[in-house]
């Protein structure tokens, strides 16, 4: 009997995050596919005997092949029960949630998505500051800083990305932001534009650093370490 599966948002790290539908979903689990990102504290909510699978993706680190992990996710639902494959922050945002739905439908395999706190949204609030603000930023970006090869994406839109009266936000950017500062100054965005570097969002390692594009990039062309950021700069970044 085909079984069902639940895409959980666990939101950025902090259980107290997690929503009550993902975690009434993690207590009835069968089988618990997770992100490195979703791992610690927001496992205790999984049922004592439930399978529990780490296949996260983590920058420069080894990791399991999407087509690993969405065949291991059909196996899984093919074999029955409920299976609950949780995603670091919201899975729609950056979460490779497309391959996964496709390789479900394909199997004719049902599926529900329980949205989780974007990781953007909790920098924001760490900072303690919003994305938005009445006059000089009506409007929020989101975009990745690399693409399948670990670089720059090629294709990605400069002149939007250097628009000084936007909130952007930059996911998995840490290696490539000096590239992009780059570009970005050289069509027009003020070098002291203001800055954050937002590391281990909502967890007990979490680092709120306040400062400027350029002072930034500067930094990160030094030194990066490990821990996940997010990187947020706009009129929204300056407190």
């Amino acid at each position: 009997m085909t079984g069902f599966v639940s895409f959980v948002g666990s939101g950025p790290g902090d259980p107290e995050l997690l929503t009550l539908k993902a975690v009434d979903r993690l207590r009835r689990a069968d089988a618990v596919l997770f992100d490195d990102l979703s791992s610690g504290p927001i496992l205790s909510h999984a049922r004592s005997g439930a399978d529990m699978v780490a296949v996260g993706k983590r920058a420069g680190r080894p990791s399991p092949k999407q087509d690993h992990v969405s065949r291991l996710l059909v196996d899984y639902a093919q074999g029955g029960g409920r299976i609950v494959r949780l995603k670091s922050g919201d899975s729609g945002i950056f979460g490779r949630l497309e391959e996964e739905l496709v390789a479900l439908r394909d199997a004719g395999i049902p599926y529900e998505i329980i949205p989780g706190v974007p990781s953007a949204i909790a920098a924001a609030a760490a900072a303690g500051i919003p994305l938005t603000r009445r006059f000089t930023s009506r409007r929020v970006q989101f975009v990745t800083g690399h693409d399948a090869s670990g670089e720059l994406p090629p294709d990605i839109d400069l002149n939007a990305l250097a628009d000084p009266m936007a909130s952007t936000v930059v996911f998995m950017g840490k290696r490539t932001f000096p590239t992009l500062a780059s570009a970005l100054m050289d069509r027009g965005l003020p070098p002291h534009q203001p800055a954050i570097l937002a590391e281990a969002v909502s967890t007990p390692h979490q680092q709120i650093t306040r400062s400027t594009v350029t002072d930034l990039a500067d930094r990160l062309a030094q030194e990066r370490g490990d821990q996940p950021a997010l990187i947020l700069y706009g009129p929204l970044a300056d407190g």
